[in-house]
């Protein structure tokens, strides 16, 4: 084997302290025979030999290390002794079986254990690794469910010393509350042996599978009786020489064939270079010409871009030129107007050597201080607005058209927000509208149950008035038996069940014996509503067919 069992880090100290991990102890509590108490044994990781009377629980110890380390399907426990592959199982070792008993009635034997389904077994290594001052600790933990499956059970890693004592003792009945003081102290669970194992071979270092293989192979070996035949069988894989040479020769030939069709190939490559070189010439001038031709075909478009971003450009700064312009016009439109009546007066003036320019100047003083309030008053409201319009200032012309703009801008995004409240408040409005005519329907709903005219409902109401102006009959003649039903006040409160209760008869209308024949007829005709006769005779007395009324059933 190439790979050590344990990664032994080979490196040089002057310590000379032994590097790789070691079995250092091995403790186990409630496990066969050594029961209610936790049983230490201190190897330190030097070679150890084990000794004792026949049945003192050697193999027992053995088989617990193997446990830690194999699958529970692989281990022949008590191999060690040399006994039957079937004298012992796991479960044997977590109930503790010491004998077997006898039953005298079916003549068949059972064993009898230290331990039943309320204890539980732990198994704990700890492997050191001295150069490095590393420790990591290995457990399985057993619980019994029932008297005839195999034990359940819980695999427990950690890297550091652990002990059964108090580790794994005194936290009550409930394993749960041992997974979480285990998991507290950074210990690791699984609850499946292939994710144990190979959390174990990371923590060791075992780096090969062969080397569980080989442990598995030789634990409990009783002897060695052919070095070569041992490592040949346990320790190497089986090799087919024959075949293998067979593949080389094979391998050999066709490396012989590939080697002239390589030198084939070359010298046709050779031959067919001239034809390449001109293929890429060829290639990379049509490339060039597909780019020209994009480049050239591309001009045209790209010219009318540009051109049409500098116009853009000019008209827009010829626009804001044009209402400059305007602005200033329209200021000296307003000054030479302002100025026409100065030169008349100064034409008078000169006519009149000034004789009437103070009477002048009293006149247009106030107009010029009325014209200075307005003047003054609109600046403010202007000020004003701007301040509710969260605008800037004015101070000067340019500054007055650029609010302008903004204030426009402004307006068209209020006007689309007044739209959108417009379109939410039309609907507010129909839905106002169809409330106040249910509101009007329930008032006139209202006053009439209040009259006491009827206590049925408007459109039963509505048909039996239909009814009467067709046949020229008062309402009195034919009422609802609701309306001559009450109930007492001393008994008011079972008024809301009554009504529940005789809801079909109450809406029954009633016609007199003489009445009836006319009423049906109507009914008949116009589909309105079905009446029944109040005379207590036979069917067909009155000259009538009278229908049954259906049992709960309404009758109009």
């Amino acid at each position: 084997m190439t790979d050590p069992l344990f990664s032994t880090l080979e490196v040089t100290t002057e310590s000379h302290q032994r590097v790789g991990y070691r079995l250092r102890a091995v403790e186990v509590f409630n496990w066969g025979t050594f029961d209610k108490h936790v049983w230490n044994l201190r190897l330190d990781g030097q070679t150890s030999l084990l000794t004792g009377d026949i049945g003192s629980g050697k193999s027992t110890l053995v088989d617990a290390v193997t446990t830690l380390l194999l699958p529970a399907h692989r281990i022949a426990y008590n191999k060690a002794a040399g006994a039957d592959v079937k004298e012992r199982t796991l479960r044997s070792y977590v109930e503790g079986h010491y004998k077997s008993e006898r039953n005298e009635a079916t003549g068949a034997s059972r064993p009898v254990g230290l331990r039943d389904h309320r204890s539980y077994s732990v198994i704990l290594g700890v492997f050191a690794n001295e150069g490095y001052g590393e420790q990591v600790t290995i457990a399985q933990v057993f619980h019994q469910k029932d008297r005839t499956g195999q034990p359940d059970r819980f695999f427990v890693t950690a890297p550091a010393a652990l002990t059964i004592d108090p580790d794994f003792t005194d936290f009550g009945s409930d394993l749960k509350t041992l997974r979480s003081r285990l998991r507290a102290r950074g210990a690791d669970i699984d609850n499946t042996f292939p994710d144990y194992h190979r959390r174990v071979r990371r923590l060791l270092g075992i780096r090969s599978e062969q080397a569980m293989e080989l442990f598995h192979q030789t634990v409990s070996m009783k002897s060695v009786g052919n070095l070569n035949d041992f490592v040949r069988d346990h320790m190497l894989e089986p090799v087919d020489a024959a075949s293998k040479v067979k593949k080389i020769v094979d391998h050999f030939e066709n490396l012989v064939k590939a080697h002239d069709a390589v030198r084939t190939a070359t010298d046709q490559l050779a031959i067919l270079e001239p034809l390449v070189a001109s293929a890429d010439r060829y290639d990379a001038a049509a490339a060039r010409h597909a780019g020209l031709t994009d480049q050239r075909s591309a001009v045209v478009p790209y010219l009318a871009e540009r051109v049409r971003d500098v116009l853009a450009g000019e008209i827009s700064a010829r626009e804001s030129e044009v209402a400059d312009l305007e602005s200033r016009r329209a200021d000296i439109d307003r000054r030479r107007n302002d100025l026409v009546p100065k030169r008349d007066r100064l034409k008078l003036e000169r006519a009149g050597v000034g004789g009437d320019r103070l009477k002048e100047l009293d006149i247009e003083i106030p107009r010029a201080e009325v014209e200075r309030d307005s003047r003054a008053d609109r600046r403010r409201k202007y000020d004003a607005l701007l301040e509710g319009a969260h605008l800037a200032p004015v101070e000067d012309a340019t500054q007055f058209l650029a609010r302008t703009e903004e204030a426009q801008l402004l307006r068209g995004r209020l006007d689309d927000r007044r739209s959108a409240l417009k379109d939410r408040r039309d609907p507010l409005f129909e839905q106002r509208t169809d409330l106040r005519r249910s509101r009007v329907a329930a008032q006139e709903e209202i006053d009439r149950l209040r009259d006491g005219r009827s206590n049925v409902g408007r459109d039963l109401d509505r048909v039996r008035g239909a009814l009467c102006a067709a046949l020229d009959l008062p309402v009195d003649v034919l009422p609802f038996a609701g309306e001559l039903l009450d109930v007492r006040e001393d008994q008011a409160e079972w008024r809301g069940a009554a009504e529940r209760v005789l809801r079909g008869f109450a809406l029954s209308l009633l016609v007199p014996q003489a009445n009836y024949a006319a009423v049906s007829d109507w009914s008949t005709r116009t589909g309105s509503v079905r009446v029944w006769c109040t005379s207590a005779c036979p069917s067909g007395a009155c000259g009538v067919s009278r229908p049954r009324a259906p049992a709960g059933g309404s009758r109009t």
